[in-house]
């Protein structure tokens, strides 16, 4: 049976931790090339290794996106080593503060507007041209954020809500040559984000993101992934200007549902991703990638 992506090509920003990894070894398991892009401190080189330790096909790119000139020698180095380009997965983001909107900081909010918005408008226009040759397909990371209303999270949701806005502009325009651009918007899912160790949210944040999910838990990398891969794929070449939420249901919900579930059902399902880095990820101001827009 042919695997689902087999002779593509596909680039995953944020392919080194979190959801990035389970695409990056997800899109390699179905028989795409993949080109792993990270910060210089992301763990690419380990997930390019496990890549081609199971048989698949990789390389990395270290940089940082949201720059004109990176994202324009990453899309060249695909083509240099592969030959073409199939597939843009712009999932690269940052999650670095919590708080109420008079509190935020506001280095925190130039750092998300750089690598949650530069990164994804840089990599598509990178891309597109390569796409059109293609008629491949973007897919980009949304976020229930950016459709609904989540206390102390205002700012990000802003950020997810132009990357909404901004693909489904490309997704009519781009049409015409063939080229299709979707949006997955994960829920709470089980990354550094989400995790009061790891990330920014506090105790009780955590627990009410928990509780507000009607499945009672939160999902995982792979499940997202799955989801990526079927946009990818040509199993969903009537699909565009979509966005497909990956949520257990939360941006239906309104209340504590999750704590309605039974223990059993709240159990994560076991995937055969051999995932070593779902727990990192870019959720501190890094001083070295700081914005520059004042």
């Amino acid at each position: 049976m042919k695997r689902r992506l087999e002779g593509k090509v596909a680039i995953v920003t944020g392919g080194g931790t979190g959801i990035g990894e389970a695409i990056s070894k997800r899109f390699a398991q179905e028989g795409a090339a993949v080109v792993v892009v990270g910060l210089d401190t992301d763990p690419v080189r380990e997930v390019v290794d496990e890549i081609q330790a199971h048989g698949g096909r990789a390389i990395g790119f270290l940089g940082d996106i949201s720059w004109q000139e990176a994202a324009e020698e990453c899309v060249k180095l695909a083509i240099h080593d592969f030959g073409k380009l199939d597939i843009l997965i712009n999932n690269a983001g940052v999650f670095p503060a919590t708080s109420t909107i008079d509190k935020y900081p506001i280095e925190a909010f130039e750092y998300m507007i750089k690598h949650n918005v530069y990164s994804n408008f840089m990599m598509t226009r990178a891309a597109i041209p390569y796409l059109q040759k293609t008629r491949g397909n973007i897919v980009s990371a949304g976020s229930e954020a950016g459709h609904m209303g989540i206390p102390q999270n205002s700012p990000y949701g802003g950020t997810k809500g132009f990357v909404h806005a901004f693909q489904r502009g490309v997704a009519v325009e781009q049409a015409k040559f063939g080229v299709r651009s979707n949006i997955v918007g994960p829920g709470p899912i089980d990354t550094a984000w989400t995790h009061k160790e790891t990330g920014p949210m506090t105790a009780k944040m955590e627990k009410q993101t928990v509780q507000g999910v009607p499945m009672g838990r939160r999902g995982t990398p792979e499940e997202v992934a799955n989801v990526y891969l079927f946009l990818a794929s040509d199993e969903a070449s009537y699909v565009t200007g979509a966005t497909y939420f990956v949520d257990g249901g939360v941006t239906l919900s309104k209340g504590p549902h999750g704590d309605e579930v039974p223990s059993k059902l709240r159990q994560e399902p076991t995937n055969g991703l051999d995932l070593q880095h779902e727990r990192d990820g870019h959720t501190k101001v890094k001083s070295e990638y700081k914005a520059t827009m004042s």
